[in-house]
């Protein structure tokens, strides 16, 4: 009623009224058509990942099936049926899962430890000058060994071999998770800062308010790169000397010529890998999901 009033006193208004009900209508056609190509290049990539998976596993059956040798030797590898048989019967096994629980724990206890530890270290490193020149020569001494070659030092260091293969996970992820965080810290902008200090802060706040969520983006580029390698030196380290395990089990396999069991253990640490780093990433996500998003649509 008051609408109709208004527009027999001021036909301009009524105008307006109608120039503004479309222009919202075409704004909401608008994002309704961008949300839905938006999902159509998701499914669109998904389809891709999952066909791109399909072609290697069918091509890797037709080549050992048909006992294939084009300079590499497909005919002595198994077949992905057979690798599905021997997978099969390895979950129904209690050994499998012991394996699985087993890694799980090594991988978790080094990398959590890495993480807390590269962090405070990194940001240290990257903001005071004394940390820097006492601490600093001697990570970038110990940087380039390969946690690998740690392993002797390792068994003669620790008292059981447990504690052992839990430091080569944490020396492996360390690094890269410390040197990620250094470089965040060392790049953010002194502006920041210094808005900071005008307002009357203090290094804390300094601290909390610039520093840590300034820096999360190459802290989380660290943690996902170092779960990666802490996953390939957890399984070195469990060929080498562990007891139980993925990668022990993976070599006791290739010991008595059961190959599709080595690649039984060499997809399961694949997953295994492939599960943790998304997660880190799923959390990288969460924790800076304030920040702007540049090309988006290519994950």
């Amino acid at each position: 009623m008051s609408a109709t009033i208004s527009a027999r006193l001021d036909p301009s208004a009524a105008g307006s009224e109608v120039v503004a009900g479309s222009d919202a209508a075409t704004t909401g056609k608008s994002e309704g058509a961008s949300d839905r190509g938006e999902g159509g290049r998701v499914w669109r990539s998904r389809v891709i990942r999952l066909v791109s998976v399909i072609a290697v596993v069918v091509a890797w059956q037709l080549l050992t099936a048909n006992h294939i040798r084009v300079w590499v030797r497909f005919d002595t590898l198994p077949t992905v049926t057979q690798i599905v048989r021997a997978f099969g019967h390895q979950l129904g096994t209690g050994t499998y899962w012991l394996d699985l629980g087993q890694s799980m724990i090594r991988i978790l206890s080094g990398f959590v430890l890495a993480a807390l530890a590269g962090v405070a270290s990194g940001v240290a490193l990257g903001r005071s000058r004394l940390f820097a020149d006492v601490f600093g020569p001697l990570t970038e001494l110990a940087r380039p060994i390969p946690a690998i070659a740690i392993v002797p030092v390792a068994i003669l260091l620790f008292p059981t071999d447990e504690a052992g293969i839990v430091f080569i996970t944490f020396l492996a992820a360390y690094f890269p998770i410390m040197v990620s965080t250094r470089h965040a810290v060392r790049a953010l902008p002194v502006i920041w800062e210094d808005s900071v200090r005008t307002l009357g802060g203090s290094r804390w706040d300094v601290l909390w308010r610039v520093v840590l969520p300034g820096s999360l983006p190459g802290v989380f580029g660290g943690l996902s790169v170092g779960i990666g390698v802490a996953w390939i030196c957890v399984v070195s380290a469990e060929m080498i000397s562990g007891r139980l395990g993925v990668g022990y089990r993976t070599w006791q396999a290739y010991t008595i010529v059961d190959y599709p069991g080595v690649f039984v253990g060499i997809i399961t640490i694949g997953v295994l890998g492939f599960a943790t780093s998304a997660a880190v990433e799923l959390l990288g996500r969460r924790a800076t999901a304030w920040l702007p998003r540049a090309g988006a649509e290519t994950r």
